[in-house]
């Protein structure tokens, strides 16, 4: 046995402030990555062009750094319980070491590996969380239970103390010549394009791949624009969000690096607003984190509804109503720019997600499910907690102490688009109507004509008592 130890990477896309990378070169030189193409996840039909296409270019800058540390990258394609151990015994490696997910099928499939780890007598790390800040072991109510509302959950998360940035690998040693061939004979490959594996996506990503690019987005973001977060990230027309979602997901940037920059921008500020925007920010962290706990502690989330009185709900699923819906030809301007934005660019801004989540499940009354699929066939950033927890929001599905929220589509962009300069963009076949009719919805249908926009599938008040009045006949049964 050599004193190889192999690091699977999954969602840490990066050498810099990887805890579980940072461990295997603490206990060894000889060090080098491994990642797995899953044909169960990408041949499942909700993946994303986009965030294929994203993670391949993340893959090519983390091999490049795993050279610059003197190690290598190693790609393997198939099921990852026979391909892991299998190159791990090829290789003679004392260890495979990997980071823990919150997510259902990477525990079932990571208890598998370790199974078959144990049987062939290779040592792994358990139990090690890299992309959140705290364990879900380390966050419980008094009553000694998981969090099922935020507000509690962020008082106890942001009262613990956060792990600093871990160190960068470097001066790693790799594969020798022969054990690259070894490799190879175990299913090492080249790395494929997005195309390869039968992705296509030619239009330009949101965030570059790779640390480089998310560690200058980063910067960028907490230069000016965190300052006015509390305020400006409400705007779909300005760019007052941090666009890290997508590296987030994927680990490109390690999540305490993160909370740090924001630490210690708190430690340097006076002003107020600015403070106020800063902690906004981390409240949103912790949203995410607060997201991912409650899909460990309750995978059944993954499956439907949390609350019992959606379980069953009579919900209408006109499919004409979701194919309009999924094209931006409702008749809703806000709702239709934001899904053109989302078809376009692979994102949308999270205020117009909860303004067409809304609009897909209290005004057409389809299944939350069908539109969080959707957003994960869409997504660059498609997250299975983070778009999870955000539709059950939105449907009054899940872990949200208020019963029934219903965003009024003319309300919204009246609020939050109130020059339609976001409309206007997404949709520049209106870009001659007045604002006032833009933003208000009240677009006559001679002008709808005119410029080819279409006629409002349904009436929002009509849909709105009709959704109210299910909701009240759902809840007299339960």
């Amino acid at each position: 046995m050599s004193d190889l130890i192999l690091f699977w990477h999954r969602r840490d896309l990066r050498i810099a402030d990887n805890t579980g990378l940072a461990l295997a070169r603490e206990q060894s030189s000889k060090v080098a990555g491994v990642f797995c193409l899953d044909p169960n996840i990408l041949e499942r039909d909700d993946v994303a062009p986009a965030r294929v296409t994203y993670m391949i270019g993340c893959l090519q800058a983390l091999q490049q750094r795993y050279a610059e540390a003197g190690s290598q990258l190693l790609i393997l394609h198939g099921e990852p319980v026979e391909v892991i151990p299998a190159l791990a015994e090829m290789l003679q490696a004392k260890a495979v070491f990997w980071n823990w997910d919150v997510e259902p099928y990477s525990q079932t499939r990571d208890r598998a590996i370790i199974e078959t780890l144990k049987a062939k007598g290779i040592a792994f790390l358990t139990d090690n969380w890299d992309q959140i800040l705290h364990s879900p072991a380390e966050i419980y109510s008094g009553n000694n239970t998981p969090y099922t509302v935020y507000t509690p959950f962020w008082k106890n998360w942001v009262s613990k103390p956060k792990a600093q940035p871990v160190a960068t690998l470097q001066n790693a040693e790799g594969l020798t010549e022969k054990e690259q061939k070894l490799a190879k004979q175990a299913g090492v490959k080249a790395l494929p394009t997005a195309k390869d594996l039968g992705f296509v996506w030619d239009a330009d990503l949101i965030i570059a791949p790779g640390e480089a690019a998310a560690q200058a987005k980063l910067e960028e973001f907490t230069a000016k624009a965190i300052t006015e977060y509390q305020e400006q990230r409400n705007f779909p027309a300005v760019d007052g969000t941090s666009q890290l979602s997508a590296a987030l997901k994927f680990g490109i940037i390690g999540i305490r690096t993160v909370w740090q920059a924001t630490t210690e921008l708190l430690e340097n500020c006076n002003s107020e607003e600015a403070i106020a925007s800063i902690r906004t920010y981390q409240q949103e962290l912790a949203w995410r984190e607060f997201y991912q706990h409650a899909m460990y502690h309750f995978p059944e989330l993954a499956d439907g509804a949390y609350r019992d009185i959606f379980k069953n709900f009579p919900w209408v699923n006109n499919e004409a109503h979701f194919q309009a819906w999924c094209e931006g030809k409702t008749g809703y301007p806000i709702v239709d720019a934001a899904m053109r934005q989302l078809n376009e660019i692979g994102w949308m801004h999270n205020r117009c997600r909860m303004i067409v989540a809304s609009f897909l499940t209290k005004d057409l009354l389809i299944n939350p499910q069908w539109g969080e699929k959707y957003f994960m066939q869409k997504l660059i950033d498609g997250d299975l907690s983070a778009n999870n927890g955000g539709w059950q929001w939105s449907a009054s599905s899940g872990m949200d102490p208020k019963p029934v929220r219903i965003f009024n589509p003319a309300s919204q962009a009246q609020k939050f688009d109130p020059d339609a300069e976001y409309i206007r963009f997404w949709l520049p076949e209106l870009r001659s109507i007045d604002t006032e009719f833009l933003v208000t919805g009240k677009i006559t249908p001679l002008e709808r004509r005119a410029v080819g926009y279409p006629q409002p599938i349904v009436d929002h008040q009509k849909q709105q008592r009709l959704f109210k009045l299910r909701y009240q006949q759902q809840k007299g049964e339960k």
